[in-house]
């Protein structure tokens, strides 16, 4: 009994009994508290009766007798059955509308249809159906153009009416919205809901949150009461610990590291950017030194096949930018123009569409950078970019030359230049572009940049950040706990806020071509 009474168990079973506590509390409030006032609207029905169906089959025309046939204009009428109802906590009261216009409380606009007819339906028999007619003149339905105006209705909760309008000008699927006011709540489509079905008695974010509550800390109890001792998690490591390569990466890698250092005494990180290859050759080097453990190199994209001790990890999904001084009006490029701006075949920018009368002036980044390789493989098509022409990247080293071209070692000084350089253009990682002073990212293609799934389809700066170690490192090593905090601890956090996607994340995996072999073990 003494064994079961541990810090733990006691903690879980209160946390259990907390959250069973929770659920009733919000199956109590959804059930006793009043919400606030909601008219809910759906389309039941929206189907054609003229002949011209763009959904229908290639020669099919419908059948129509009586009236549908011969009143005019009916080749592309069609039929729209509308509920609304009353989906809140509270009864609504004709003074609850906002609308002080008693013919215009609620207004239903249907999107390039005009409105030929109205009837009014509800289920129930009952006073209801005199607020759309009254005696008098006053109130009452109306329609006008692709507008019906309706009355101030009032409403208990759970009652209903539809509307039966019949629409000429345009085809089935068109938008339909309802304008207007209530006080203390607001009206909204209901087009989640089943036709005919009755309002749910609890919301579907309550009845989620009860469900898994519930089930969540009961097992965290059960799991933790009915356990034996178990092994204590992989932790904090001590140690030193060196982080080289990727510049465009090293601002995430430098916080990664003091966050980990804070948690974990003990433990030396420190990260020494240089570029992708030489941050690998750096490795390799020290691999065969016989201290490779204690050295990650990050990478822009993979490093080539090829025989190696390496191990890759990937990491997340990094978006690189184009940029350019921010006098430069441009703000769009294709992938044709930048190929020819690149390779020298535009060399001033009043050679692009809205461009000044000034040189362009190319500011790279050198041979060893893993962001240029993107650059090449993802935008250029492979081709590479001119020679280098020029220290200051203000002018060229030979008159000669195409163009004027300068090599920078690190991200921060290639935004740095393109900055105070006017009619200067270079590219970096997305997230330090945009802090960056006097620079504009420019949109390629038409499209902004990002590290969405399917931005390879837009904006085609993009690739995996890889983690490069020398072999597998020992699983009680400061590499190994490192790595294991960058890939699937809280690091994930950390990385995602620095604008990356992690590529252990939920929304990260496929776009990281990770598989199953690959995800870590519950």
């Amino acid at each position: 009994m003494d064994d079961w009474l541990s810090a733990d168990n006691v903690v879980a079973v209160l946390t259990a009994i907390v959250g069973l506590v929770v659920s009733v509390g919000v199956v109590w409030y959804e059930r006793r508290v009043p919400r606030r006032k909601r008219i809910g609207y759906r389309v039941q029905m929206d189907t054609p009766i003229g002949s011209d169906d763009p959904d229908g089959e290639a020669g099919a025309t419908n059948v129509r007798l009586g009236l549908f046939n011969d009143l005019p204009d009916m080749v592309d009428a069609t039929l729209v059955l509308l509920r609304i109802e009353n989906d809140g906590g509270e009864s609504i009261a004709d003074t609850d509308y906002t609308n002080r216009d008693p013919h215009r409380a609620l207004n239903v606009v249907f999107a390039g249809r005009l409105v030929r007819g109205v009837a009014v339906t509800q289920v129930d028999a009952g006073p209801l159906m005199d607020h759309f007619a009254p005696a008098g003149g006053e109130g009452g339905v109306r329609h006008e153009g692709n507008v019906i105006h309706l009355p101030r209705v009032p409403l208990n909760r759970g009652q209903h009416y539809k509307l039966l309008v019949l629409l000429t000008g345009g085809h089935v699927g068109g938008g339909v919205r309802i304008t207007g006011g209530i006080r203390d709540g607001v009206v909204v489509p209901n087009t989640a809901m089943p036709v005919d079905a009755a309002p749910p008695l609890f919301s579907r974010a309550t009845r989620w949150i009860t469900i898994l509550l519930t089930v969540c800390v009961t097992v965290l109890a059960s799991i933790i009461v009915v356990r034996e001792d178990a092994p204590p998690p992989h932790g904090c490591a001590t140690g030193r610990l060196t982080v080289t390569g990727s510049t465009a990466f090293a601002p995430v890698m430098k916080e990664l590291a003091r966050r980990y250092a804070a948690d974990c005494a003990g433990s030396d990180i420190r990260v020494d950017a240089n570029s992708s290859d030489r941050g690998v050759s750096d490795l390799e080097d020290a691999g065969k030194a016989g201290h490779g453990s204690a050295v990650v190199a990050m990478s822009d994209g993979p490093r080539p096949p090829g025989p190696s001790r390496l191990t890759a990890h990937r990491v997340a999904v990094s978006a690189f930018a184009l940029v350019v001084n921010d006098e430069i009006p441009v703000e769009n490029l294709s992938v044709a123009q930048i190929r020819a701006v690149f390779n020298g075949g535009i060399a001033n920018w009043k050679g692009v569409k809205g461009g000044p009368d000034r040189p362009i002036s190319l500011v790279s980044r050198n041979a060893e950078s893993g962001t240029r390789d993107i650059f090449r493989r993802r935008v250029l098509g492979g081709e590479g970019e001119p020679k280098f022409t020029s220290h200051n990247c203000v002018t060229k080293d030979f008159p000669t030359a195409p163009v004027i071209r300068c090599e920078l070692d690190s991200t921060a000084k290639v935004l740095t230049k393109v900055g105070q350089t006017p009619g200067a253009i270079g590219y970096a990682e997305l997230g330090a572009a945009k802090a960056s002073p006097h620079v504009r990212i420019l949109d390629i293609n038409g499209f902004e940049p990002s590290t969405g799934p399917d931005d390879d389809k837009g904006y085609p700066f993009n690739e995996i950040e890889y983690a490069y170690t020398f072999g597998s490192p020992d699983s009680d090593s400061l590499t190994a706990s490192f790595l294991s905090y960058l890939l699937h601890g809280s690091g994930q956090d950390i990385v995602r806020a620095h604008g990356h996607l992690p590529c252990y994340a939920p929304d990260g995996i496929e776009h990281c071509g990770l598989r199953g072999s690959d995800l870590p073990v519950s």
